[in-house]
């Protein structure tokens, strides 16, 4: 399986205010590439935002924004790429909103969700946190609320579901943005 596993963090409650970006990319079901930047986000940090990923405006005072990223990432996200997320609803709002922002054009790709896919697939857990599905997976977390550290990890639940569940089970979850 050949897919994008993307996470942000963000300075406040704003979804254009992403502030650390990690992609994870995988082929054939191994993690092959891996990118992470914080960036920018040129409006203010929430106490709260900082207490959960332990970003500050002092971190970020010197990082691109994310105008300045999009050309490095932008080949990714082509219609017919696969990009997962855990919540994908609040990681795809993030990239359209951080993108509109600088009046960057909206990406089309497919989009899959490792907090749908955990819903179904493990529907007897507690509940369906990225920690919590990461845990009962087997699957590594080595900093929740690090952008890198979640997208490895959401990469690797898709992995196991891939192997666990095939093909057919996930293509019936995949969503076009």
């Amino acid at each position: 399986m050949n897919f994008i596993a993307m996470d942000f963090e963000t300075a406040n409650r704003h979804p254009e205010s992403a502030c650390s970006l990690a992609l994870v990319m995988v082929r054939d079901d191994q993690i092959v590439d891996r990118f992470y930047t914080v960036i920018n986000p040129q409006m203010p940090f929430d106490a709260r935002n900082i207490q959960i990923h332990d970003i500050t405006a002092q971190d970020v005072q010197d990082a691109p924004t994310m105008a300045e990223v999009w050309p490095q990432i932008k080949e990714l996200f082509q219609p017919g790429m696969l990009v997962c997320a855990h919540n994908a609803r609040f990681d795809t709002n993030v990239m359209r909103q951080s993108l509109a922002r600088y009046d960057i054009q909206e990406p089309h790709y497919l989009v899959i969700d490792t907090l749908k896919t955990s819903r179904l697939f493990e529907p007897d857990l507690p509940n369906h946190k990225l920690d919590t599905v990461s845990d009962a997976l087997a699957v590594e977390l080595w900093h929740h609320h690090n952008a890198l550290s979640d997208s490895e990890a959401c990469g690797g639940i898709l992995i196991a579901q891939h192997k666990q569940f095939g093909d057919e089970a996930i293509k019936k979850l995949v969503e076009q943005v």
